[in-house]
């Protein structure tokens, strides 16, 4: 009787591990490009987000190095005027930034430094509460483009894996190394097999 005890208390563990595990993903924002103003404008993030899932739980990172862009969530009308006024938190400085989602909606993500915003740095999200829920049908928007007569800094090339070897950066920056997202699929393996284990010594 103990033994199937035993064995029922480590399959409800594997059960809630393997659920945490499939529903935490981390989300690159932009993948290779990183979090940078793009040379296509705000369409590069937007049809980036388009071929995503979001869901509450999942992590965005935003890929940039410190004091070349930043990162806050503002709501419509201000993702709309790239304007940081009505901030929801803080603006992130420090690359690379994670920001868990935590609500179900519209999100609205921009880069407050200079005129990055106007030339595309910006990213709207659609999250949902789980996996299995329905994707609401994607609201028209119209991206913001600057004028050739603005100033907005020249497109830059963001962040890769590629670029620098994951764990190191170049002297003097803060190269931000892409995650693995099986990350939470290994962790929750390697606590199930510490069951296992500790379970087996127990009885």
């Amino acid at each position: 009787m103990a033994r199937f005890m035993c064995m029922a208390f480590v399959g409800i563990i594997a059960v809630a591990l393997m659920q945490c595990a499939a529903a935490q993903t981390v989300h690159v924002v932009g993948d290779n490009l990183g979090w940078t103003v793009p040379s296509t404008g705000a369409s590069a993030y937007s049809t980036w987000a388009a071929n995503k899932r979001f869901v509450v739980g999942d992590i965005l990172m935003f890929n940039f190095r410190t004091n070349e862009h930043d990162v806050v969530q503002v709501p419509k009308a201000s993702f709309d005027a790239c304007s940081d006024d009505n901030e929801i938190g803080d603006v992130i400085t420090t690359g690379p930034a994670n920001m868990t989602l935590s609500a179900t909606g519209e999100q609205y993500y921009i880069c407050t430094i200079g005129r990055h915003c106007l030339a595309g740095q910006k990213l709207a999200i659609t999250v949902v509460a789980t996996a299995d829920s329905p994707l609401p049908s994607p609201s028209p928007t119209t991206p913001t483009t600057p004028s050739p007569a603005t100033d907005a800094c020249a497109p830059e090339a963001g962040p890769t894996a590629s670029t620098t070897p994951s764990g190191s950066s170049p002297a003097g920056t803060n190269a931000p190394a892409t995650p693995n997202s099986s990350s939470s699929a290994v962790f929750a393996s390697f606590l199930l097999s510490i069951s296992a284990l500790v379970m087996g010594l127990i009885f």
